[in-house]
This record gives structure tokens, sequence and C-alpha cells, in this order.
């Protein structure tokens, strides 16, 4: 077994490594045709909760994500929060989430 079977990566990891192969993909384009193809993807195959916390690691630096992630991100649709659905569809809140949406 190879040192990389062995390595178990991190959501995080496997996010930006996926995030990296469909901006490899769509580089071989031009510029404004590749950011539309990788934003037309992440939309079109993953769910909320991969672009939410896809968002998160983009607000919190984006670091090891490709260039072409990066502003192919102004075009992916940023999915509402748990809390925000909850409130759409009129479910109270607990305590520590009005405490994590006020902080």
């Amino acid at each position: 077994m190879s040192h990389d079977e062995d390595h178990i990566m991190s959501t995080s990891e496997k996010l930006v490594r996926m995030a990296n192969q469909i901006a490899a993909f769509f580089h071989s384009r031009p510029r404004e045709e590749g950011v539309a193809g990788v934003a037309d993807h992440i939309n079109k195959f993953w769910e909320p909760r991969m672009r939410r916390q896809f968002f998160e690691m983009l607000d919190s630096g984006g670091d090891g994500f490709d260039e072409l992630v990066v502003a192919a991100s102004a075009r992916i649709k940023r999915p509402i929060t748990s809390a925000e659905a909850d409130r759409k569809l009129g479910v109270a809140a607990s305590p520590g989430d009005i405490a994590a949406s006020q902080g």
C-alpha cells in the first residue's frame, strides 16, 4: 500500500481537490468560458452542504483553490444556512442558533 493510499483526506481537502480538478478541465477553454464552466458544474452537481462548506472556506481565505475556482465563485449559488432555512419554514430556533446568528 502506498503512502497516498494511507493518507485520509479531510472533507475540506477533498472539496479543494474536486474544485481544482474541475478548474483544470476548464483551463483549456477561453477564460470567460472557463469561469462559467466551473460555476455551472458546481451549481449543477454539488449539493448545498458542499457549496456551503466551499463558501465557508473561501470566506476564511480560500487557501489552496485554483484562481479559476475563486473567479467562478461569484457565479456559484451560495446556499442559505440551516438557521435561515429554519426561519423560512417557521421553525423556532434554539437559543444556540440565535446566539450564533447574532455573534
